[in-house]
Protein backbone atom coordinates (compact mmCIF):
# COMPACT_ATOMS: atom_id res chain seq x y z
CA UNK A 1 0.00 0.00 0.00
CA UNK A 2 1.92 3.50 -0.59
CA UNK A 3 1.99 5.98 1.89
CA UNK A 4 -1.18 7.77 2.03
CA UNK A 5 -4.00 9.17 4.27
CA UNK A 6 -6.44 7.25 5.05
CA UNK A 7 -8.33 10.32 4.12
CA UNK A 8 -7.11 10.13 0.53
CA UNK A 9 -7.85 6.34 0.28
CA UNK A 10 -11.15 6.99 1.42
CA UNK A 11 -11.17 9.49 -1.58
CA UNK A 12 -10.46 7.37 -3.94
CA UNK A 13 -12.16 4.66 -3.06
CA UNK A 14 -15.38 6.64 -3.63
CA UNK A 15 -14.04 8.25 -7.40
CA UNK A 16 -13.69 4.28 -7.77
CA UNK A 17 -17.44 3.95 -7.00
CA UNK A 18 -18.20 6.59 -9.16
CA UNK A 19 -16.26 5.93 -12.15
CA UNK A 20 -17.37 2.61 -11.89
CA UNK A 21 -21.10 3.69 -12.66
CA UNK A 22 -20.23 5.95 -15.24
CA UNK A 23 -17.76 3.68 -17.00
CA UNK A 24 -20.62 1.26 -16.94
CA UNK A 25 -23.53 3.43 -18.59
CA UNK A 26 -21.16 4.89 -21.41
CA UNK A 27 -17.82 4.26 -20.73
CA UNK A 28 -15.22 7.39 -19.64
CA UNK A 29 -14.55 6.17 -15.94
CA UNK A 30 -10.82 6.91 -16.42
CA UNK A 31 -11.37 10.81 -16.82
CA UNK A 32 -12.20 10.05 -12.96
CA UNK A 33 -10.73 7.53 -11.58
CA UNK A 34 -6.90 7.97 -13.67
CA UNK A 35 -6.92 12.08 -12.48
CA UNK A 36 -7.41 10.92 -8.74
CA UNK A 37 -4.57 8.17 -8.55
CA UNK A 38 -2.53 10.58 -10.38
CA UNK A 39 -3.47 13.24 -7.47
CA UNK A 40 -3.79 10.72 -4.79
CA UNK A 41 -0.55 8.89 -4.90
CA UNK A 42 2.65 10.16 -3.04
CA UNK A 43 4.23 13.30 -5.13
CA UNK A 44 7.40 11.84 -7.28
CA UNK A 45 5.45 8.62 -8.00
CA UNK A 46 5.89 7.63 -11.56
CA UNK A 47 2.60 8.18 -13.86
CA UNK A 48 3.14 4.55 -14.79
CA UNK A 49 1.93 3.24 -11.39
CA UNK A 50 -1.46 5.05 -11.44
CA UNK A 51 -1.91 3.83 -14.80
CA UNK A 52 -0.99 0.43 -13.84
CA UNK A 53 -3.44 0.63 -10.62
CA UNK A 54 -6.17 2.22 -12.49
CA UNK A 55 -6.28 -0.72 -14.88
CA UNK A 56 -6.09 -3.20 -12.23
CA UNK A 57 -9.29 -1.62 -10.68
CA UNK A 58 -11.41 -0.89 -14.06
CA UNK A 59 -11.07 -4.10 -14.56
CA UNK A 60 -13.26 -5.59 -11.81
CA UNK A 61 -15.95 -3.14 -12.32
CA UNK A 62 -15.78 -3.47 -16.37
CA UNK A 63 -16.51 -7.37 -15.81
CA UNK A 64 -19.10 -6.71 -13.01
CA UNK A 65 -20.61 -4.54 -15.93
CA UNK A 66 -20.60 -7.26 -18.49
CA UNK A 67 -21.50 -9.95 -16.78
CA UNK A 68 -24.75 -7.92 -15.55
CA UNK A 69 -25.31 -6.75 -18.90
CA UNK A 70 -24.90 -9.96 -20.77
CA UNK A 71 -27.63 -11.37 -18.40
CA UNK A 72 -30.53 -8.82 -18.95
CA UNK A 73 -29.59 -7.54 -23.03
CA UNK A 74 -29.15 -8.95 -26.33
CA UNK A 75 -25.72 -9.09 -26.48
CA UNK A 76 -23.64 -11.00 -29.33
CA UNK A 77 -21.24 -12.56 -26.75
CA UNK A 78 -19.54 -14.11 -29.40
CA UNK A 79 -18.94 -11.00 -31.84
CA UNK A 80 -18.13 -9.27 -28.37
CA UNK A 81 -15.51 -11.91 -27.66
CA UNK A 82 -14.01 -11.84 -31.27
CA UNK A 83 -13.57 -7.79 -30.81
CA UNK A 84 -12.48 -8.61 -27.37
CA UNK A 85 -9.40 -10.76 -28.70
CA UNK A 86 -8.36 -7.78 -31.02
CA UNK A 87 -8.33 -5.64 -28.92
CA UNK A 88 -6.32 -7.23 -26.61
CA UNK A 89 -3.90 -7.45 -29.06
CA UNK A 90 -4.04 -3.92 -29.65
CA UNK A 91 -4.20 -2.34 -26.20
CA UNK A 92 -1.01 -5.08 -24.80
CA UNK A 93 1.07 -3.25 -28.01
CA UNK A 94 -0.04 0.24 -27.14
CA UNK A 95 1.21 -0.43 -23.50
CA UNK A 96 4.30 -1.19 -25.05
CA UNK A 97 4.07 2.12 -26.80
CA UNK A 98 3.15 4.13 -24.30
CA UNK A 99 6.85 3.85 -22.47
CA UNK A 100 8.56 5.27 -24.80
CA UNK A 101 6.36 7.85 -26.66
CA UNK A 102 5.05 11.57 -25.84
CA UNK A 103 1.08 11.24 -25.60
CA UNK A 104 0.84 15.19 -25.59
CA UNK A 105 0.89 14.71 -29.29
CA UNK A 106 -1.95 12.69 -29.47
CA UNK A 107 -4.47 14.89 -27.12
CA UNK A 108 -5.71 17.78 -29.21
CA UNK A 109 -6.29 15.02 -32.31
CA UNK A 110 -8.35 13.22 -29.66
CA UNK A 111 -10.13 16.70 -29.14
CA UNK A 112 -11.34 17.13 -33.00
CA UNK A 113 -12.37 13.96 -32.75
CA UNK A 114 -14.33 13.85 -30.01
CA UNK A 115 -15.92 17.65 -30.97
CA UNK A 116 -16.98 15.69 -33.77
CA UNK A 117 -18.39 12.63 -32.29
CA UNK A 118 -19.70 15.38 -29.61
CA UNK A 119 -21.91 17.59 -32.29
CA UNK A 120 -23.11 14.19 -34.37
CA UNK A 121 -24.96 12.85 -31.50
CA UNK A 122 -26.35 16.33 -30.86
CA UNK A 123 -27.50 16.70 -34.51
CA UNK A 124 -28.74 12.98 -35.06
CA UNK A 125 -31.34 12.83 -32.11
CA UNK A 126 -32.53 8.93 -33.72
CA UNK A 127 -28.53 7.78 -32.86
CA UNK A 128 -28.37 4.78 -30.91
CA UNK A 129 -32.67 4.68 -29.75
CA UNK A 130 -33.47 1.51 -31.56
CA UNK A 131 -31.22 -1.52 -32.99
CA UNK A 132 -31.24 -1.63 -37.00
CA UNK A 133 -33.17 -4.79 -38.15
CA UNK A 134 -31.01 -5.26 -41.01
CA UNK A 135 -28.56 -7.47 -40.28
CA UNK A 136 -25.10 -6.87 -40.32
CA UNK A 137 -22.50 -7.57 -43.41
CA UNK A 138 -19.52 -9.36 -42.84
CA UNK A 139 -17.14 -6.20 -44.05
CA UNK A 140 -18.93 -4.12 -40.92
CA UNK A 141 -18.35 -6.66 -38.34
CA UNK A 142 -14.61 -6.93 -39.57
CA UNK A 143 -14.48 -3.15 -39.22
CA UNK A 144 -15.92 -3.30 -35.99
CA UNK A 145 -12.88 -5.65 -34.91
CA UNK A 146 -10.15 -3.71 -36.86
CA UNK A 147 -11.38 -0.13 -35.54
CA UNK A 148 -13.15 -0.94 -32.49
CA UNK A 149 -10.77 -3.82 -31.68
CA UNK A 150 -7.35 -3.29 -32.50
CA UNK A 151 -7.82 0.60 -33.18
CA UNK A 152 -9.35 1.33 -29.93
CA UNK A 153 -7.73 -1.34 -27.99
CA UNK A 154 -4.52 0.25 -28.94
CA UNK A 155 -5.45 3.99 -27.91
CA UNK A 156 -6.44 2.07 -24.28
CA UNK A 157 -3.34 0.72 -23.92
CA UNK A 158 -1.57 3.96 -25.03
CA UNK A 159 -3.78 6.49 -23.59
CA UNK A 160 -7.03 5.10 -22.09
CA UNK A 161 -9.27 7.48 -20.60
CA UNK A 162 -12.69 7.54 -22.80
CA UNK A 163 -12.15 4.08 -24.30
CA UNK A 164 -14.92 2.97 -23.55
CA UNK A 165 -16.94 6.18 -24.81
CA UNK A 166 -15.11 5.29 -28.20
CA UNK A 167 -15.84 1.80 -28.06
CA UNK A 168 -20.19 2.51 -27.85
CA UNK A 169 -19.71 4.90 -30.49
CA UNK A 170 -18.07 2.51 -32.80
CA UNK A 171 -19.97 -0.16 -32.10
CA UNK A 172 -22.96 1.44 -32.39
CA UNK A 173 -22.26 3.03 -35.77
CA UNK A 174 -20.52 0.02 -37.45
CA UNK A 175 -22.89 -2.27 -35.81
CA UNK A 176 -26.35 -0.51 -35.80
CA UNK A 177 -26.80 -1.14 -32.67
CA UNK A 178 -28.75 0.59 -30.14
CA UNK A 179 -26.71 2.98 -27.21
CA UNK A 180 -27.58 0.28 -24.57
CA UNK A 181 -27.07 -2.71 -26.12
CA UNK A 182 -24.00 -1.12 -27.62
CA UNK A 183 -22.47 -0.18 -23.96
CA UNK A 184 -23.46 -3.98 -22.92
CA UNK A 185 -21.01 -4.99 -26.09
CA UNK A 186 -18.10 -2.47 -25.36
CA UNK A 187 -18.09 -3.96 -21.30
CA UNK A 188 -17.13 -7.53 -22.63
CA UNK A 189 -14.54 -5.49 -25.06
CA UNK A 190 -13.35 -3.46 -22.60
CA UNK A 191 -12.64 -6.37 -20.11
CA UNK A 192 -10.02 -7.29 -22.89
CA UNK A 193 -8.41 -4.12 -23.50
CA UNK A 194 -7.69 -3.93 -19.64
CA UNK A 195 -6.26 -7.34 -19.20
CA UNK A 196 -4.08 -6.59 -21.95
CA UNK A 197 -2.76 -3.15 -20.66
CA UNK A 198 -2.81 -4.75 -16.93
CA UNK A 199 -0.76 -8.28 -17.74
CA UNK A 200 1.71 -5.33 -19.72
CA UNK A 201 2.04 -2.91 -16.23
CA UNK A 202 1.85 -6.21 -14.04
CA UNK A 203 4.67 -7.18 -15.89
CA UNK A 204 6.75 -3.98 -15.31
CA UNK A 205 5.67 -4.04 -11.13
CA UNK A 206 4.08 -0.66 -11.83
CA UNK A 207 0.87 -1.80 -9.72
CA UNK A 208 0.10 -1.10 -6.53
CA UNK A 209 -2.23 -3.92 -5.89
CA UNK A 210 -3.34 -3.64 -2.45
CA UNK A 211 -4.49 0.27 -3.19
CA UNK A 212 -6.27 -1.81 -6.02
CA UNK A 213 -7.91 -4.52 -4.67
CA UNK A 214 -9.55 -2.64 -2.05
CA UNK A 215 -10.88 0.36 -4.99
CA UNK A 216 -12.09 -2.45 -6.87
CA UNK A 217 -14.62 -3.48 -4.56
CA UNK A 218 -16.48 -0.10 -4.57
CA UNK A 219 -15.49 0.18 -8.52
CA UNK A 220 -17.23 -3.53 -8.92
CA UNK A 221 -20.41 -1.74 -7.49
CA UNK A 222 -20.60 0.51 -8.88
CA UNK A 223 -20.18 -1.04 -11.97
CA UNK A 224 -23.22 -3.58 -11.49
CA UNK A 225 -25.49 -0.55 -10.29
CA UNK A 226 -24.52 1.44 -13.61
CA UNK A 227 -25.03 -1.52 -15.78
CA UNK A 228 -28.45 -2.10 -13.92
CA UNK A 229 -29.52 1.92 -14.22
CA UNK A 230 -28.34 1.82 -18.32
CA UNK A 231 -30.80 -1.30 -18.82
CA UNK A 232 -33.85 0.37 -16.54
CA UNK A 233 -33.40 4.04 -18.05
CA UNK A 234 -33.09 2.79 -21.63
CA UNK A 235 -31.21 4.33 -24.68
CA UNK A 236 -32.34 8.28 -24.24
CA UNK A 237 -30.89 8.39 -20.43
CA UNK A 238 -27.23 6.60 -22.03
CA UNK A 239 -27.77 9.57 -24.71
CA UNK A 240 -27.34 12.09 -22.52
CA UNK A 241 -24.71 10.38 -20.24
CA UNK A 242 -22.69 9.62 -23.23
CA UNK A 243 -22.78 13.48 -24.19
CA UNK A 244 -22.11 14.84 -20.94
CA UNK A 245 -19.12 12.59 -20.57
CA UNK A 246 -17.82 13.39 -24.36
CA UNK A 247 -17.92 17.69 -23.08
CA UNK A 248 -15.92 16.32 -20.01
CA UNK A 249 -13.43 14.65 -21.43
CA UNK A 250 -12.97 17.60 -23.95
CA UNK A 251 -12.55 20.33 -21.22
CA UNK A 252 -10.16 17.66 -18.97
CA UNK A 253 -8.09 17.16 -22.18
CA UNK A 254 -8.00 21.01 -23.03
CA UNK A 255 -7.26 21.45 -19.70
CA UNK A 256 -4.20 19.19 -19.99
CA UNK A 257 -2.93 20.18 -22.92
CA UNK A 258 -3.45 24.06 -22.69
CA UNK A 259 -3.65 24.98 -18.90
CA UNK A 260 -1.79 22.44 -16.40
Amino acid sequence: MPDISLTMVVVLCLASLAAGWIDAVVGGGGLLLLPALLLGLPSGTPAAYALGTNKAVAIVGTTGAAVTYARKAPVDVRLAVRIGLAALAGSTAGAFVAAGLSTEVLKPVVMVVLVGVGAFVIFRPAFGTAPSTTPVSPRRVLAAIGLAGLGIGFYDGLIGPGTGTFLVLALTALLHLDLVTASATAKIVNCCTNAGALATFAWKGTVHWQLAALMAVFNLVGGTVGARTALKKGSGFVRVVLLTVVCALVANLAYQQWVA
